[in-house]
């Protein structure tokens, strides 16, 4: 390997690095969203599965709750997307999020393949440009 060819190793193995910090960032809000989805799902179910007048604890975030009496209305304002949200029946409602849980689980597992995958190429890269090292230290010791 030359001199050349070693700097754009190093230009591709910072590359590599960039990629892979995004697909991290990628990794941890696709998660969130889909861990949101399936929160918001359990929520429903609950509400769905009580009678009207019984009292249930509903997440609010940031591990909070709070206590709510339920009604005979049983809709759910979902959002759909571009800050937009609508009125659905709890079974629409519950159809929508784990629709979207299930979308969102297979872009993350797409983004975790793709992680992997440049994480693969980073590790091999850098073992060469480490050899390229080495093997350039070594033939300096050797000359002296």
């Amino acid at each position: 390997m030359d001199d050349g060819q070693l700097r754009q190793a190093m230009r591709t193995l910072d590359s590599y690095n960039a990629q892979l910090e995004t697909l991290n960032r990628q990794v941890r809000l696709l998660q969130s969203s889909r861990d949101e989805a399936v929160r918001a799902s359990r929520s429903i179910e609950a509400l769905s599965d009580a009678k009207p007048g019984d009292e249930v604890m509903i997440p609010v975030g940031a591990s909070s709750f709070v206590t709510v009496k339920v009604t005979e209305k049983k809709t759910a304002v979902v959002g759909i997307g571009n800050k937009i949200s609508v009125e659905k029946s709890f079974d629409e409602a519950q159809e929508y999020l784990n629709d979207a849980a299930t979308q969102v689980g297979e872009a993350l597992k797409n983004a975790i393949a793709a992680m992997q995958e440049v994480q693969q190429y980073t590790e091999e890269l850098a073992v060469a440009v480490q050899n390229e090292y080495d093997a350039r230290k070594q033939n300096a010791s050797g000359s002296k």
